[in-house]
């Protein structure tokens, strides 16, 4: 083990995580502190579930081999949905992504899949008992990451849905089946494979990688193959050896934006290797618990509880904006320079002393990519407003964000008449903010 970090993946049991009333016992602080290490070295951890759930995820995956292997070895042109953000909250049943090489089964409580054709089809079973399981599990990681930036107990709640869902709601959240690379289907002609020298077959390459835009995501597979960057920009396996009760979980980018940047999301690729003579292909299990559509991810817990928020998180996004644009990965995942937040070894003793020492080393540490991105967003802001004023004639300096978030709050400020000219949202503090 190298300083505070973690010589490998942290392991954590699920039973640990779950919060109780009064003071948090040693077990818990410690379980934290370990899940919280491997999220900043990582960007994962692996949780380990109880024999009866670890029995319910397997009994999942084993059904989901003939579900996948009795389909047409190329899907009708109403089964092919490829990255639409638009409908992100409606996916549900069969779909197949032949660029991919990868078929699906959503599940998603309060819709019901029309299966085409009108044939009756059964889906993989225990999806609605697996997804309670993973949804609970979802949330007690959320919670624990609440817990260690001292926000509030359920500091999340309002972006996620309610529990139990309200009548006639549908689910942000998704449990999907998936299956990639079955030799039966004919999707590998679209995907452009790559070949190692030892003869292996690599589905995603470099530029292939993927990122969720979920709160918390969940993984368990039947066969290894789930890679994830860390800290240091490598690429790790992340399940070649996990136990028949244990799954991969990881953040999406909703947490980094609902935590400003402190909880960096997982850069994830599958790796498919020597499955072409497997019949079934790679099946796998994946949850995300997503933020509810009719919302925004705002960092107001993140101010509550004393930390700095940046530019680019302070105004909030809507749910469904957020869902729908692009996110640039090579600004996002600079990881030569990261990390935004790390986590200190916690074995005894509050979370609060460990935030204080973290913000005084923060000094010794490299320049994070969001501190160079709100330069940047700083620099183009200025240089926009700018140019706006100059074609209004108006004479401008700029003032510090203490300054100005006083100048908000007072009725005759300096900068009154110039953010209204200039078009600037009404209460919204900036750094750069302008005035005469």
């Amino acid at each position: 083990m190298a300083g505070n970090g973690l010589s490998n993946l942290g392991r954590v049991k699920l039973t640990d995580l779950i919060a109780s009333e009064g003071l948090p016992s040693d077990t818990y602080k410690l379980t934290v502190s370990t899940l919280s290490q491997s999220l900043a070295q990582y960007s994962a951890v692996i949780i380990q579930f109880p024999a009866n759930d670890g029995a319910l995820l397997r009994c999942c995956l084993e059904s989901a081999r003939p579900y996948f292997n009795q389909k047409p070895s190329y899907p009708s042109a109403d089964m092919i949905h490829i990255n639409d953000s638009r409908e992100w909250c409606k996916t549900s049943g069969y779909s197949a992504d032949p660029q991919m090489w990868q078929e699906s089964y959503d599940y998603r409580p309060g819709i019901t899949p029309t299966e085409p054709n009108n044939d009756i089809e059964f889906p993989p079973s225990g999806l609605a008992d697996i997804f309670v399981l993973l949804g609970k599990a979802a949330r007690s990681i959320l919670d624990a990451v609440s817990f260690y930036l001292n926000l509030r107990g359920c500091a999340f709640t309002e972006i996620l849905d309610s529990v139990p869902l309200r009548n006639r709601d549908i689910s942000s959240s998704v449990l999907s089946v998936n299956c990639h690379a079955r030799p039966s289907f004919q999707g590998a002609q679209h995907h452009n494979l790559t070949t190692q020298e030892d003869g292996q077959l690599v589905m995603f390459s470099d530029h292939d990688h993927q990122v969720d835009k979920s709160v918390i995501s969940i993984i368990k597979s039947d066969k290894p193959g789930f890679h994830i960057r860390d800290f240091n920009g490598r690429w790790v396996l992340v399940d070649g050896d996990l136990g028949p009760q244990e799954a991969i979980v990881y953040p999406g980018l909703a947490l980094y934006h609902a935590t400003a940047g402190f909880v960096t999301p997982a850069l994830h690729r599958t790796d498919i290797t020597n499955l072409h003579a497997n019949m079934y292909g790679r099946c796998s299990l994946s949850f995300k618990l997503m933020p509810k559509s009719m919302t925004s991810l705002n960092c107001s817990e993140m101010r509550a509880a004393g930390h700095g928020v940046e530019p680019q998180f302070q105004i909030p996004v809507s749910v469904d904006d957020f869902m729908q644009r692009s996110h640039p990965l090579d600004q996002l995942f600079n990881r030569n320079s990261f990390p935004t937040f790390t986590f200190p070894t916690a074995q005894e003793g509050s979370m609060k002393p460990l935030m204080k020492r973290k913000k005084n080393s923060s000094r010794l540490k490299p320049l994070p990519p969001s501190k160079r991105l709100r330069l940047e967003a700083q620099r183009v802001l200025k240089e926009r407003v700018q140019d706006i004023a100059d074609k209004k004639g108006i004479k401008l300096r700029f003032c510090t964000l203490k300054e100005c978030e006083s100048h908000i709050h007072t009725l005759d400020s300096p900068c009154g008449n110039i953010r209204l000219e200039i078009g600037w949202p009404p209460g919204v503090p900036f750094p750069i903010m302008i005035w005469n």
